[in-house]
């Protein structure tokens, strides 16, 4: 292919780049023909799912159509899920991971992750998260961090990777060079990252070299500006970041991924097609483009690209390069056939009646637990947990959290007269309603608690590093029981 060439070979490796979303719970007709005109990527997001057997229909029809695509999503486990949307994970997440700090237990959860993907044909999970979360007020990774030592993170990624790939999943760590150093929301803004480059090399890239080490498959970039790499870019768009510290001083030799182009950070004031232009000059190789992509914007990107290599500002080589090393990862990781569901039972997990064995220490071992919270256990009244609505990050989404997704909440109008109460929230911060709360349920005469399911931001009696369901379940037995200690149950890789 010549470097001014606008055919429909131009176009199909246009295509290869690209990993869109799209909008609905079934494959909309713009993505059937883009499959056949050579897109070879597609990634479903928390709005795909209506139920367990739609989605299994739904990645069943998309794996007849492309038998040898990349179909993708963010399963990180814990509380960013998008197989268990309406129900709340089945493995705890990255944070409580890392507090209990047992990598066997994360090379199982995420072999427990890998092998339900699997089973509905998916061979691209977006995770893990590989963030050192070093500001704790950061509103967007917190407890997808396995925490905020750089070789413990980087120890956790290598045992989580290697869960993951054993099962058939190709893994993609993110999000380089390092987020979590950052109070801004690359959703909603770019963030910009002010630490000497000795600081990174000694924090944020630690990880990250574990990946390499750990023959990660993929790695995503992030939408923030690292000042002491690249003062005038985004990762996303910075070949120094990209090319000259990932690629040469890291060496890595996989795919390198973009986070979603539709996020502020990356195409507020450009635009999408433009986003996707500058990230592939920059070295990345798969485009994300957002779960809202329709035909028009898809067509838009087509159009971007082939118009960047016509007019010589994207050499052809880059994109050749770019599809070569996609189509090594989609090769690698063969996807398999959905598995047919046993009579009367989705596969899909996301109810009590999934199998489930013994694998690891008590989750409530990982909690924070401070000293009001002793008296508060061995006071005979009977217990109850108000949780109080707290706002999550575009990344985790509308999922059911905490014990409320664990059946095990009241609501603050129904409490008993004589009950202690322990409010539960998560994202504690000065102005948070669960403290309005605490503090009416303290002046009707109950003895109150705070939970927070969050990363520590402020004060709380219980600190729990997640708010999956699985860990709601693990702090309703805490509270509920008396503190009492009770095994840990998590899903059995092999048992989706």
């Amino acid at each position: 292919m010549s470097g001014t060439g606008s055919g429909a070979i131009l176009r199909r490796r246009a295509a290869g780049t690209l990993l869109p979303g799209f909008i609905g719970t079934s494959a909309p007709v713009w993505v059937l023909q883009a499959y056949a005109e050579g897109l070879s990527a597609i990634c479903l997001y928390g709005d795909n799912m209506a139920s367990p057997t739609q989605l299994r229909e739904l990645c069943a029809r998309l794996r007849e159509l492309a038998p040898h695509a990349l179909l993708a999503t963010d399963e990180e486990g814990g509380d960013v899920t998008r197989l268990h949307y309406l129900t709340g994970s089945d493995q705890p997440g990255n944070a409580v991971l890392g507090r209990l700090d047992d990598t066997q237990l994360t090379r199982a959860s995420a072999a427990a992750i890998g092998t339900e993907l699997v089973d509905l044909g998916i061979n691209l999970s977006l995770a893990p998260v590989v963030d050192v979360n070093s500001a704790s007020e950061n509103p967007v990774i917190g407890v997808r961090s396995f925490g905020d030592d750089p070789d413990l993170v980087a120890r956790h990624t290598a045992a989580w990777i290697a869960g993951l790939e054993s099962a058939g999943v190709a893994s993609c760590s993110k999000h380089f060079p390092g987020h979590g150093d950052t109070t801004t929301d690359s959703h909603l803004d770019l963030p910009r990252v002010t630490v000497d480059a000795g600081t990174l090399h000694r924090r944020e890239l630690v990880p990250f070299a574990a990946v390499v080490q750990a023959g990660g498959a993929a790695i995503m970039t992030s939408h923030i500006v690292v000042e002491a790499l690249d003062p005038g870019r985004p990762a996303t768009f910075s070949p120094a970041i990209l090319q000259q510290v990932l690629r040469s001083q890291l060496g890595f030799r996989g795919v390198v991924i973009t986070d979603a182009l539709d996020m502020a950070g990356a195409s507020a004031g450009i635009g999408i097609p433009e986003a996707a232009v500058r990230a592939l000059i920059a070295g990345a190789d798969m485009l994300c483009l957002g779960s809202g992509t329709t035909g028009g914007l898809y067509a838009a990107c087509l159009d971007a690209i082939v118009d960047a290599v016509e007019s010589g500002r994207l050499p052809a080589s880059r994109l050749e390069d770019a599809v070569a090393r996609n189509t090594r990862l989609a090769s690698g990781f063969p996807a398999v056939p959905p598995a047919a569901p046993p009579a009367g039972s989705p596969r899909v997990r996301g109810t009590d009646a999934s199998p489930a064995t013994p694998v690891g220490p008590r989750l409530e071992e990982a909690f924070d637990v401070g000293p009001n919270t002793a008296a508060w256990l061995r006071d005979p009244a009977p217990a109850v947990i108000v949780q109080v609505e707290s706002a999550a990050n575009m990344a985790v989404g509308q999922v059911p959290w905490g014990p409320a997704a664990a059946d095990a909440m009241t609501a603050e109008s129904a409490v008993a007269t004589g009950s202690k109460v322990a409010v539960v929230a998560r994202g504690l911060h000065s102005g948070h309603p669960a403290y309005d709360a605490a503090t009416r349920l303290r002046a009707a005469g109950h003895p109150v608690i705070l939970v927070d399911c969050g990363w520590p931001r402020a004060a709380a009696d219980v600190v729990t590093f997640g708010a999956s369901r699985v860990v709601g379940q693990a702090l309703a037995r805490f509270l509920l029981d008396g503190g009492r200690p009770r095994s840990t149950v998590l899903p059995e890789a092999g048992n989706a």
